[in-house]
């Protein structure tokens, strides 16, 4: 096989989103729209659950707990909704695309059975169909910031850089899970555990800003990748600041992306000949 067949077991996701983009949206859809049949809502229900979140967020922090408004960097003063929504938006992306792709070969075990079925791309599947939802919240949390007074500009335009670079750091911590829960099923769970306590990681319920006076703990909370993702949603939509402003956070991200991807692929690989053993 030599160097070509090496390159050739490597995963590209681009490549393979390209070569495969007819198979990759039909399924996608068929896994969307499949996710919610036989309920008398059907899809409607991907959209209850986390507006309904958002909103016993909303009353219990602003309401309740009188968190009125939130002081940006900037100086800049918006509604705690705001706040909250541009947190809880790609945050309800990055759980629900994470636990799908790390499920998805175990979901479509029939596929994985098959020789011919390129199955690494079924990670892909599960999050573009999770993308749907994302997609729909991002243009719902626009809405509300222009009912809130705040006019288009430039900026929201970084929303389609930052949801792509979430779309990429799932697909590739993905790679791993999907792999690993095969051998170890008890990875969801751990998963789910990691995720309750990575809300509370991220600033989304509250801002970093209060952390003014312990630089190191700030520091240790901005390692968190998904930090990045929304700090960006928040400076995108109200903060006024572009990508290239945080260029050592933006250059650590892609670094910690690009790690995670090759970290990835090596587990896929070499895990790859004893999936359908187990399965």
């Amino acid at each position: 096989m030599g160097k070509e067949g090496k390159t050739k077991s490597r995963i590209n996701p681009v490549r393979e989103l390209y070569k495969d983009r007819k198979l990759i949206k039909k399924l996608a859809l068929n896994d969307f729209k499949t996710r919610y049949a036989g309920s008398y809502l059907g899809i409607v229900w991907a959209f209850i659950q986390p507006v309904v979140t958002v909103l016993v967020y909303w009353i219990v922090f602003e309401k309740g707990l009188k968190q009125g408004t939130d002081i940006v960097t900037q100086g800049i003063q918006v509604p705690y909704l705001l706040h909250l929504m541009s947190g809880l938006v790609p945050w309800f992306f990055f759980s629900e695309a994470l636990m799908n792709g790390t499920t998805s070969l175990l979901e479509y075990n029939y596929l994985v059975k098959k020789v011919v079925f390129k199955i690494s791309i079924l990670p892909l599947i599960k999050i573009i169909a999770a993308s749907f939802i994302h997609i729909f919240f991002v243009c719902f949390m626009l809405l509300v910031t222009m009912c809130y007074g705040i006019h288009p500009t430039v900026y929201w335009l970084q929303l389609i850089y930052y949801s792509f670079c979430l779309f990429m750091l799932v697909l590739a911590m993905s790679y791993s899970t999907c792999s690993i829960v095969i051998f170890f099923r008890d990875l969801t769970q751990l998963i789910s555990i990691g995720l309750q306590v990575g809300m509370w990681a991220t600033p989304i319920l509250w801002n970093i800003s209060i952390l003014a006076n312990h630089p190191v703990l700030a520091f240790i909370f901005k390692l968190n990748p998904v930090y990045y993702i929304v700090n960006g949603y928040r400076g995108s939509l109200y903060g006024e600041e572009f990508i290239w402003q945080s260029p050592w956070l933006t250059l650590y991200y892609w670094a910690l992306v690009l790690v995670l991807f090759v970290a990835g692929g090596i587990i896929f690989k070499r895990l790859k000949p004893h999936f359908a053993d187990v399965l």
